[in-house]
């Protein structure tokens, strides 16, 4: 520590009172490592900050945040992401006061981000600069930079703000002493949606803020200490109350100006995943805030369902062990469905010595498989390796899938095979093949092995349909089905900040043989007020905006009905061809045909559809539009923090022309946090509010709570719904169909060997 300190300036000699009080506060500063594991609290508007003001803080890289602050004029509903270890990203909706009238409600939508410039040190502030309200109307938009330091339990923030953080005039903006036009700033909120790169950091004045966050010490109860409070208060760079009044002048009266600049508050997390907080503000207003958080890098320890045991390989001779049970009515009806005893096929009639001990093991294998809610496809020894098919299950992961087959085939499959292929269908289509040796999973059942050491084992193989005379299959027809709430939310509607609607969803997929299925689905709608929805202002063809006019169907409606083929013409190259209803609002033919190699970080996709947009009521009828639409796809797995980016060019479903990029977040734990942008010929004057397409999206596997299913949550939020850059949702995209079964996902998911 001597040696780091050396012998500063400030105290040696002839130097004034003010410098060693300076470097006083720089030793008293040095112990403030020791405190950087205190966790970042959440501000009112949905970042990490103080009250209303940012600060240099970060939430833990990959954190999710959701909540809602609510206020006299004013609510936030908000998704905060860290997107990176030194970039947090914001999404904002709020339902506030009219500025326009000064009386009702209108909503509004925002995007920020921060960015960190530098960690905090022994001696200098963490430092990070942001943007606030970057892309919307610009009502709440302004720009940053903050300094944070800790000083023990207490830690200190100061920070100059542009925009809407400069309405309390503090000081001449210092730029404008630099080039010449930072002086003046532009404010035009046009259709919102788009960057106004000539307003940022602009204006004659900016403002300073400042504020105290203070660590509380547990306060002991008769229940038990009381943890993780801390008091904050703050000086506002916002002179605004409300959104009033617009931007002050040094002569401007505001009818929206606040009362006071001083924010006081109390912020509480009690654990990992909640944080709750209460403030008062601008010297009138009273505020409760509260969120949940997520780490996907550290999931909750959720009790699973254990894996069924490594049973010891059969002996020779030895009478069979008993099937597994069916664990459940829907894996009775399934059975029951396939009527597995009794329907085994051969590959090949005249291959008998090989095809009888096939027969007779699949009749065993198969009804174990549905025991573990696969659908059996085959099953074929040769030599030492057993080849066994599947499909479906509720087993997100090769790996899982892997494991349970394994597990399923132990006691059943004689002694002398050593390894097994176990071929992986979803959709009726093969999307992985796994090598693995049976011996590593009896290691591991016994203790002596691993997850690590079973994916060491095995062997990844291109995707490919291959047949054999020899094998015994399940005759066809095999049959999927379930049931399922649906939930439609869409936000950020100028007259609601929420419409929301609420069903239940019934669906069964058929397939019939030759990669080829029937596929359907019922809905029924419960509640909600997307029937409610603004009729379309479009100037283009409303192939989405007319949302409301679909969800007015008193029936029971028909999402989707088609039949659909999906095959492998080459090893790692997937195609599929659909016909009839495929989406809500569209029906019509659809192919696409995909090159995904098992063991690179791209995969290359190109669909081309004819659609007719079907009636509001959702039957086989039309209404007069349709539509020849497709893009080439590019998706790109990049070497930095388990991101991801699709790249798309093609027509869309109005007839535009354009590109989409998407970025994304794929975590170990299955979670995925990403966002789009569109962007097509149709000018932002034509498109319409929001300017072009963008959303976010969030998607969370169920099985991350400790649930055996492959089923996902997805949020996505479009702050509004309009007609340009929108595609063909088809249910079986082949990306989303094949991508589980590449080398990426199984290293990713390796850890399911062992579920």
């Amino acid at each position: 520590m001597t040696r780091g300190l050396g012998a500063p300036a400030a105290m040696r000699p002839g130097c004034g009172g003010a410098a060693a009080i300076l470097a006083g506060l720089l030793v008293l500063a040095a112990p403030a490592r020791a405190l950087d594991e205190v966790p970042a609290t959440g501000s009112n508007f949905g970042r990490v900050g103080l009250l209303e003001m940012p600060n240099a803080r970060f939430r833990p890289d990959g954190v999710i945040e959701g909540g809602m602050s609510w206020r006299r004029q004013r609510d936030f509903f908000f998704i905060n992401f860290q997107a990176l270890p030194f970039l947090e990203t914001t999404f904002r909706l709020s339902d506030r006061l009219n500025g326009t009238t000064g009386r009702g409600t209108t909503t509004d939508r925002a995007f920020d981000i921060k960015l960190r410039v530098w960690e905090e040190g022994a001696w200098r502030p963490a430092l990070a600069i942001g943007l606030q309200d970057v892309i919307g109307t610009g009502i709440y938009q302004g720009e940053y930079i903050v300094a944070s330091k800790r000083f023990w339990s207490l830690d200190a923030t100061l920070g100059m703000g542009w925009g809407r953080l400069s309405s309390g005039q503090d000081v001449t903006n210092p730029l404008t002493y630099g080039p010449a036009g930072f002086g003046t700033r532009p404010r035009s909120v046009g259709q919102g949606g788009t960057v106004a790169w000539n307003s940022l950091f602009r204006g004659p004045y900016s403002g300073i803020f400042a504020g105290l966050e203070y660590s509380v010490p547990p306060i002991p109860t008769p229940w038990g200490p009381i943890e993780g409070l801390r008091a904050k208060i703050e000086y506002s760079a916002d002179a605004l109350r409300d959104e009033r009044g617009g931007y002050p002048t040094r002569t401007t009266n505001l009818r929206g100006e606040a009362a006071s600049r001083v924010n006081i508050g109390l912020n509480w997390q009690p654990n990992p995943y909640l944080d709750i907080g209460a403030s008062f503000l601008y010297g009138t207003d009273f505020l409760v805030r509260a969120s949940l958080r997520l780490d996907p890098n550290a999931p909750p320890d959720l009790p699973r369902e254990p894996p069924p045991p490594m049973r010891p390989r059969p002996v020779e001779g030895a009478p069979p062990p008993p099937p597994e049970p069916l664990r459940g009515w829907r894996e009775r009806l399934l059975a029951a469905s396939a009527g597995f005893e009794g329907q085994i096929r051969m590959g090949r009639d005249d291959a008998e010595g090989e095809a009888t001990e096939n027969a007779v093991l699949a009749r065993r294998l198969f009804p174990a498989l549905r025991a573990q809610s696969f659908l059996p496809i085959s099953l074929d020894l040769r030599g030492d390796e057993a080849h066994i098919a599947v499909s479906g299950g509720q087993y997100r992961t090769l790996a899982q899938v892997t494991s349970r087959v394994v597990r399923a085939a132990q006691p059943i499959l004689p002694a002398q095979i050593e390894r097994i292929r176990v071929i992986w269908e979803r959709d009726g289509v093969v999307i992985a093949r796994l090598v693995t040796l049976r011996g590593a999973f009896e290691a591991q059942g016994r203790a002596m092995g691993s997850a690590e050491e079973i994916l060491h084992a095995s062997q990844l193989l291109p995707a490919w349909d291959e047949t054999s005379p020899t094998a015994a299959y399940a005759a066809p027809p095999r049959l999927t089905w379930g049931i399922a709430p649906a939930l439609n939310i869409m936000v950020g509607d100028p007259d609601t900040a929420v419409r929301w609607q609420l069903g239940a969803t019934a669906g069964a997929r058929l397939d019939i043989g030759w990669n080829t299925a029937i596929a359907g689905a019922v809905q029924q709608a419960f509640a909600g007020n997307f029937a409610d929805g603004l009729p379309s202002d479009s100037v283009l063809p409303h192939v989405r905006s007319d949302f409301a006019r679909y969800a007015r169907a008193n029936t029971t409606t028909m999402p989707a009905l088609y039949a659909e083929r999906i095959w492998t013409p080459a090893r790692d190259v997937f195609a599929r061809v659909t016909a009839g209803m495929l989406e809500p609002m569209f029906g019509g033919i659809s192919g696409e045909v995909l090159w995904r190699p098992r063991d690179r970080p791209f995969a290359i996709g190109l669909d081309l559809n004819w659609v007719a947009q079907r009636q509001y009521t959702q039957n086989i009828g039309t209404l007069g539009y349709s539509v020849v639409t497709g893009q080439a796809s590019l998706y790109l797995d990049l070497p930095v923090w388990n991101l991801y980016t699709t790249l798309r060019g093609g027509r869309y479903l109005a007839g535009d022309w354009g590109g989409t990029i998407e970025m994304g977040r794929r975590f170990d734990s299955g979670i995925e946090v990403g966002g789009f942008a569109t962007f097509t010929n149709v000018s932002y004057a034509r498109f319409g509010e929001g300017s072009f397409d963008k959303g976010i999206y969030v998607r969370v596997p169920f099985d991350f709570f400790g649930l055996t299913t492959r089923n996902r949550a997805a949020l996505n939020l479009r702050p509004v719904q309009r007609d340009g850059g929108q595609r063909l949702a088809v249910d079986s995209p082949l990306w989303e169909v094949t991508r589980e079964g590449r080398a990426d996902a199984l290293r990713r998911g390796y850890a399911g060997f062992t579920w």
